[in-house]
C-alpha cells in the first residue's frame, strides 16, 4: 500500500505521542509505521490499533515516513485522522 492517503490527508498525526492519543480516542483512520522503528515505540500503539480494528501500513524506513509527513527527520509512526 502506498503513502498516497497520508500525503493527501487534511489532518494527520506525526510521532508516537500524537498517534497514540489519536488511536486511543479512535480518531485514527489508518496508521503508518516504519519497519526500522524501535519496537518499544511502535508495538504498544500497534496492539491498540489491532484491538480497535484500525488498519496499519508498514513503511520501509523512518526516513521515508518522515518525508511523507512533510518533516526533515525520520518518523517512527503516523496516522491519518481526516481524509
Amino acid at each position: 500500500m502506498s503513502l498516497e492517503r497520508l500525503l493527501s490527508a487534511r489532518k494527520k498525526t506525526v510521532g508516537a505521542k500524537q498517534t497514540q492519543k489519536a488511536v486511543e480516542k479512535s480518531q485514527a483512520k489508518i496508521v503508518y509505521w516504519a519497519a526500522d522503528a524501535d519496537g518499544r515505540v511502535v508495538d504498544p500503539i500497534l496492539r491498540v490499533c489491532f484491538s480497535k480494528n484500525i488498519p496499519q501500513v508498514k513503511v520501509d524506513s523512518m526516513k521515508e515516513l518522515g518525508k511523507a509527513c512533510g518533516i526533515e527527520v525520520g518518523c517512527a509512526i503516523a496516522s491519518v485522522t481526516e481524509d
